[in-house]
């Protein structure tokens, strides 16, 4: 089994609706995403030929995932008033609403799906909100 892993991080703000703790007020994080790919074997020809996939096009992917979320407001659909959300905007603060909860978690998975969708065989992103601590999605 061969692999390739890359990172990417943006900065970005959210809280945890209905949380009890301190995620459950607004917050930032210097979030940190690793991305993997993984093949039985290299590619046998063209450009590609010994290679898992182009470095280059996987880096370049991952990045542009990430950058669509740096210096955004992640916001879970639903959980803010439609009026708050037109004011923030109003106020030329730019949000992301997004269909989940916006956890370590979600956002892996959410990354996962895009980077896949690429064409990429993707098999892992890990989503760092502190240096300490992340969480993984696995592909199957």
């Amino acid at each position: 089994m061969y692999g390739l892993k890359t990172e990417a991080s943006f900065d970005g703000a959210h809280f945890l609706t209905d949380y009890h703790g301190k995620c459950e007020n607004l917050h930032g994080h210097r979030w940190r995403v690793v991305a993997y790919v993984r093949q039985e074997e290299l590619q046998a020809e063209g450009t590609t030929r010994g290679m898992v996939v182009d470095f280059g096009a996987f880096k370049q992917a991952v990045r542009e995932e990430v950058a669509r979320l740096d210096h955004m407001f992640l916001v879970e659909e639903g959980s803010l008033r439609r009026s708050t959300i037109e004011a923030l905007q109003g106020e030329g603060f730019t949000l992301l609403v997004l269909p989940f909860r916006t956890t370590a978690e979600n956002l892996a998975r959410y990354l996962y799906q895009r980077i896949s969708a690429r064409h990429l065989p993707v098999s892992q992103v890990d989503v760092y909100e502190t240096p300490l601590n992340c969480a993984s999605y696995f592909g199957k």
